[in-house]
């Protein structure tokens, strides 16, 4: 048989043909769709550097883009979270965005009623018993309290292991087991996990008798595979219903299971504050909305407040903040009982230590907002904002990451060109080599701007998270200003106003400046060639969201 050499080579010549335009058809068709598909619901910084990935480096961006592509949570555990969502609303319903006592000023109501419409809970009015710097003293606070539980213990943490500065939290919480109190225990699976202690505390938990969940786990071999990047941040204890702990610090010990840090003198700073009163419901509700995402079980929502009473107090703490004197004046009118449990208020005036328990109490009016990917309006993110267009005289930030997106950067430099004094206290050095380089690259607007630039010394790590409008008021807890938190995260934060709260972060952040060092513009503008690439090489990966 004779075969035709000729037409074997245009078979072949045919099939290369054929394939090459396949490749090529789908290649634009993918890249077409890309064009459409990636820029929806995004923001445009976003959309941007995922487009570049797609189109450039189709192999890394395309399958990159399918397991981080989305922010969102989708299919079961969305269903879920909606339902969560709609019980956190029904039962906080009949609950007043404000009560009409605390007379709140028109421009400030706004605010309220925007995180009222966005994540369901009123502003109501809180205790602080203390802003506290000291790690260990957190830790030891936190654990007197868990001994001092009659009911239920709630934990809800970002990241939580057995080690030996966590051990008298551990062990607090296995006594109230053992006594018969109830305690739940929440903390995030990829957060928790890196660190040596991750195993002997689930081990530990199961052996007392504890109720614990992973929060967000990411276990592809039992159907459980989502985002990897999607976290849960968020850092609080609820103690019968009647007092709470939130803020930005983890349970593990502060060199973060590290000997090298350790050594070198690498430590994480964060502040928790401890607060009683009706706020505690609001932070209760937050924990309950977790637990029933990760556990399907219904927790019921506590009352706020017995309503008579609540009236009082209230009807006291309006009269000094119509008056424009704040609610740290009105102990002096208000009743002695200040929360469910039956607490006490001292009548001193004196003000609230920095970095221990005062002497006494302040009233604050308060409002919890949680935020996250159960949040499809990024309510964090839109109360920043709107906060620092408030901004009238002074606005002091104080986050670890500081990469905004366009609108909170936009505002912060319009607040600087206002002629507001503005402060922004950042590590020097940060514990994340991508998110130190991200940051830096938005140094340069800002100095240019008028913003004053503070870095903590290295190698200690600055971990705190809250920041101040003027005197008027301010924001805590465990929300960074950056993308991950305002989209990526389960984040709480919350917002006082009027009360002691806000002079205490006035008085922690007196502190950072002391020991920090300012950057400077003509600084800034030495640094290498080199670094000004990385920096805005950081910056684009920084928007991949």
């Amino acid at each position: 048989m004779v075969v035709d050499s000729n037409a074997l080579d245009l078979a072949g010549w045919d099939w290369a043909q054929i394939l090459s335009s396949t490749i090529l058809i789908v290649d634009y068709t993918i890249k077409v769709i890309a064009i459409g598909v990636v820029p929806e619901n995004r923001r445009p910084s976003s959309s941007s550097a995922w487009l570049l990935l797609i189109l450039f480096l189709p192999l890394v961006g395309i399958p990159l883009f399918l397991l981080l592509g989305s922010p969102y949570i989708t299919g079961r555990r969305e269903k879920i979270q909606e339902e969560a969502n709609t019980r956190l609303r029904q039962g906080t319903a009949d609950i007043p965005d404000w009560p009409e006592a605390l007379g709140v000023p028109e421009m400030f109501g706004g605010l309220v009623t925007l995180n009222r419409n966005l994540t369901y809970l009123p502003m109501v009015t809180g205790t602080d018993h203390g802003v506290r710097t000291d790690y260990e003293e957190n830790i030891r606070v936190m654990a007197e309290a868990i001994d001092a539980a009659d009911d239920y213990v709630d934990v809800c943490m970002y990241i939580m292991t057995a080690d030996s500065t966590t051990e008298p939290f551990l062990a607090a919480l296995e006594r109230a087991a053992g006594r018969g109190v109830t305690v739940r225990v929440l903390f995030d699976h990829l957060g928790s996990r890196p660190y040596a202690g991750f195993r002997p505390l689930m081990r530990r938990l199961d052996a007392a008798g504890i109720e614990w969940s992973l929060m967000l786990p990411f276990q592809p071999l039992r159907g459980r595979m989502r985002r990897v990047d999607l976290r849960n941040h968020r850092k609080l204890m609820v103690v019968d219903g009647t007092r709470a702990f939130m803020g930005s610090m983890n349970m593990i010990e502060a060199s973060y299971g590290s000997a090298r840090n350790a050594q070198i003198g690498r430590l994480w700073h964060d502040i928790m504050v401890e607060l009683t009163g009706p706020v505690v419901a609001s932070l209760e509700a937050v924990f309950v909305t977790d637990w029933f995402t990760e556990k399907g079980e219904d927790l019921s929502i506590r009352a706020y407040d017995d309503e008579e009473r609540l009236q009082k107090r209230e009807a006291a703490i309006g009269q000094r903040l119509t008056s424009g004197k704040g609610v740290s004046a009105a102990r002096e009118s208000a009743p002695a009982t200040v929360d469910g449990a039956g607490a006490e208020a001292s009548a001193s005036s004196d003000s609230a230590s920095v970095t221990s328990v005062p002497s006494d109490s302040e009233l604050n009016a308060v409002q919890v907002i949680p935020s996250g990917p159960g949040f499809r309006t990024h309510p964090n993110l839109r109360l920043f904002v709107s906060l620092v267009y408030l901004a009238q005289e002074r606005l002091r930030i104080v986050s670890p990451y500081f990469v905004p997106d366009e609108s909170m950067l936009a505002a912060v430099i319009t607040a600087a060109h206002r002629g507001v004094e503005v402060e922004l206290y950042v590590s020097e050095q940060a514990d994340q080599f991508m998110v130190d380089h991200a940051q830096s690259s938005y140094y340069e607007a800002l100095l240019e701007a008028g913003v004053r630039i503070y870095r903590y010394p290295a190698p200690k790590v600055l971990h705190t998270k809250c920041f101040t409008v003027d005197d008027l008021c301010s924001v805590m807890g465990s929300s960074n200003m950056d993308m991950r938190s305002f989209g990526l995260n389960y984040e709480v934060s919350l917002l006082a106003y009027g009360g002691d709260i806000t002079e205490s972060l006035h008085g922690i952040m007196d502190e950072y400046r002391s020991v920090s060092s300012e950057l400077t513009e003509e600084e800034w503008e030495q640094r290498p060639w080199g670094r000004r690439w990385l920096d805005s090489a950081m910056r684009l990966t920084s928007a991949l969201q």
